[in-house]
């Protein structure tokens, strides 16, 4: 018998068809459940009355704030209907007076009801979002409730305040409308909500029953009982996201042996012994962390982590040839072609004349040299294979594959991860890398079921990329500035957020910027190239390798070049519209230049007028250089974002209530609480843990199980 949490939405009285396409559509939700765990996103103390002489104090707060709501009680004065222009709606605007003061209430819909039922000299209780509108405070569309009725209005002091956007409200589902709902679900779900969690953790870690902490969350008493149900609510859904990586870590590792890559032989020591330059500390260690894995008959699953530019490709190479050593094949697989193109390059250069043979795949690999390959492949032939997504294709198949790189590992589903794993008679391996530095707290609910390294030190004589902030009044300048970079020798990259003008967005594009750089810098003086993701690889290549030659001064490109292009020349990181990049994208940019002896620079232009999240955005990135520091702050301004089809395991994982930015310590303790669960009981076999085993199960019905899988 189905769960009342899992019955049609539209089966809950005052949601109906119509309304019960609209919440999906904008909300996914669904059932009686999704509802359920919908929860607000900030609350507002009822308790509390604002004054309009207070609010008149408040101006200036109230025309910088978005999200301030206020409650006031007073009574109508007098109303007044404005007829609407052609720039404007007719609108019905009512006087409101508290006695220290007089603000407007506006109203644009509904007038004839509000006429018929608003009344003069009679108290209300006014909620809503003060603003500023011809130098008066005004609340458009408050809530109102006679001051005599309030009480049976609103069974909690504290107010939720939900998620919502002009189609929900339009359909009339604003704040008011979804407080009914989550009454309706309160009273449907009434007696029928089962505890999720064993007695001996809600004992040992004092946590709220379910059922009190989902009323609470929703119509909290007090502040108290707000706080408890919220840690309970966040405990619980960290709690089984971690029980779920670890309890995979252990099947995989107990079900899945390793190659055991014991020797470290002339492959590895003659390539250590002729690098040019010497490793990093970090890199040292990288490398002695993955040897132990390769050597304990235990199936390797690591992240390794690394700024731009701090070695991790090195690294890849080196553990590719201990597996060489050891008489087994190699793979190292990457997300686009240009960064496959260079991985080969630099790792047919590194290894010129070592008879280790380097191969490489991608979907512009000609049939014929596909076939070359598969033979080479299947014989052994082929030491190390590198290429794109088309090394999972069902024709690429290997002798005896024992290591596998996989580059930039988010841009690959894990499905398709599953397809390369799969290609040996036993599961190789696998070293899984990010040049994207992510969070402890992203890392431990995204990875958690994998060992991780991190290089957090970049090679000698790399000088910090200086980054400089500029707005478009002060272009000329910046183009003085390229051109003296060029006069240098230097060459320079200019990136774009959109490759044709957007109606809705007023962004610099990339088609009007090109004209502009090629107004400016005309050749033959100077030549430019341009990369896009919309060109044919053919036409792409032509022009990377114009810039990659150094016979192009200037590449215009979107972010396409975000990941893969290394031209140590390039000394020049122009962004236009820089406002319009997330922190750890700006970071993924600016470590295109910087690769040479020469000092290097990243300037970002945007708009004068910047929002207040905007500016503090281009401040941070213009005082540190530290991925890890800008990827914390990422996190706190955008939070985690859709992590859907990015976590390495098959566990959907999205938060409804936690946040990955502030509950970083909440996280740690849950992970012990989960791990010494595990250590005492590995498969949930025990009694007591029946429940965290039925609930584990449910959390993943649905889902391809990849608990094998790296």
């Amino acid at each position: 018998m189905a769960s009342i949490l899992e019955q049609d939405i539209k089966f809950l009285p005052g949601v109906g068809q119509r309304r019960a396409e609209v919440l999906m559509k904008e909300l996914d939700i669904r059932t009686f459940g999704d509802l359920l765990y919908t929860f607000p996103f900030r609350y507002i103390d009822r308790t509390r009355c604002y004054t309009v002489a207070e609010l008149q104090a408040l101006k200036q707060e109230i025309i910088s704030t978005t999200g301030l709501y206020v409650q006031l009680r007073g009574k109508i004065m007098r109303f007044e209907l404005v007829k609407g222009t052609t720039r404007a709606k007719t609108r019905y605007v009512a006087s409101f007076s508290d006695g220290t003061g007089i603000l407007e209430l506006v109203f644009f819909n509904g007038i004839k009801w509000l006429r018929e039922h608003l009344k003069t000299n009679v108290e209300y209780v006014v909620f809503g979002n003060p603003s500023v509108f011809n130098g008066k405070i005004n609340i458009v569309h408050p809530e109102m409730d006679e001051a005599a009725a309030e009480k049976s209005v609103m069974p909690s002091a504290f107010q939720g305040v939900y998620r919502s956007s002009e189609v929900l409200r339009n359909n009339g589902l604003g704040q008011r409308a979804f407080l009914k709902l989550q009454t309706a679900i309160a009273a449907a779900t009434a007696g029928k909500i089962a505890e999720t969690l064993p007695e001996y953790l809600l004992n040992g870690e004092r946590l709220m029953p379910l059922p009190e902490a989902l009323s609470q969350v929703h119509f909290p008493q007090n502040a108290e009982s707000l706080a408890k149900a919220r840690q309970r609510l966040k405990f619980e859904e960290l709690f089984y996201i971690q029980l779920s990586l670890l309890k995979q870590r252990q099947v995989r590792m107990d079900a899945t042996p390793g190659f055991v890559f014991a020797t470290v032989g002339d492959s590895f020591n003659d390539c250590y012994r002729n690098l040019p330059f010497a490793l990093t500390e970090a890199q040292k260690r990288v490398i002695r962390e993955i040897r132990k894995d390769m050597g304990s008959g235990k199936q390797m699953n690591r992240l390794l982590q690394g700024d731009v530019g701090s070695g991790k490709t090195l690294v890849a190479l080196l553990c590719a040839l201990i597996a060489h050593d050891n008489g087994y094949q190699a793979a190292i697989m990457a997300p686009t072609e240009i960064l496959a193109q260079q991985h080969y390059e630099s790792i047919t250069k590194l290894l010129a004349g070592t008879g280790i043979c380097v191969g490489l795949l991608t979907g512009s690999t000609k049939k014929k040299q596909r076939q070359a390959l598969s033979e080479q492949l299947l014989t052994g032939a082929m030491h190390l294979l590198v290429g794109t997504h088309a090394l999972i294709e069902d024709t690429v198949q290997f002798k005896n594959l024992g290591f596998v790189v996989i580059d930039e590992q988010h841009r690959f589903g894990v499905e398709q991860r599953a397809r390369l794993w799969r290609k040996g008679e036993q599961p190789p391996h696998v070293l899984v890398m990010t040049a994207t530095p992510i969070p402890r707290t992203l890392a431990m609910t995204l990875y958690g079921d994998l060992d991780v390294s991190v290089i957090d030190e970049l090679p000698p004589g790399r000088q910090a990329v200086k980054t400089l902030h500029f707005n478009d009044s002060q272009r000329l300048r910046v183009f003085g500035f390229m051109k003296e970079q060029i006069k240098a020798g230097r060459q320079i990259y200019v990136v774009y957020p959109l490759i044709k003008e957007s109606e809705k967005m007023d962004y610099k594009n990339l088609e009007d910027g090109y004209e502009s750089i090629t107004r400016a810098f005309p050749r033959p003086g100077y030549v430019t190239a341009i990369v896009h993701g919309k060109m044919t690889a053919e036409n792409k290549a032509i022009d990377m390798q114009l810039f990659v030659q150094g016979k192009a001064h200037i590449m215009v490109a979107t972010s396409v070049i975000e990941v893969g292009v290394n031209v140590p020349n390039a000394t020049v990181m122009v962004i236009e519209s820089a406002e319009r990049f997330g922190l750890s994208q700006l970071h993924q940019l600016r470590g295109r230049v910087g690769r040479g002896a020469e000092q290097s620079y990243c300037i970002l232009m945007t708009d004068y007028k910047l929002s207040t999240e905007a500016r503090n955005r281009i401040k941070l990135m213009t005082t540190t250089n530290n991925g890890f520091e800008i990827a914390e702050a990422d996190l706190r301004f955008r939070g985690p974002g859709n992590m859907d089809g990015t976590q390495q395991s098959g566990m959907p994982i999205n938060l409804k209530i936690s946040d990955l930015a502030h509950d970083g310590q909440l996280l740690e303790h849950v992970r012990k609480v989960a791990f010494e669960i595990l250590n005492a009981d590995p498969y949930l076999t025990f009694e007591k843990n029946a429940l965290l085993c039925s609930q584990l199960e449910k959390i993943r019905s649905g889902t391809v199980d990849y608990s094998e899988i790296s």
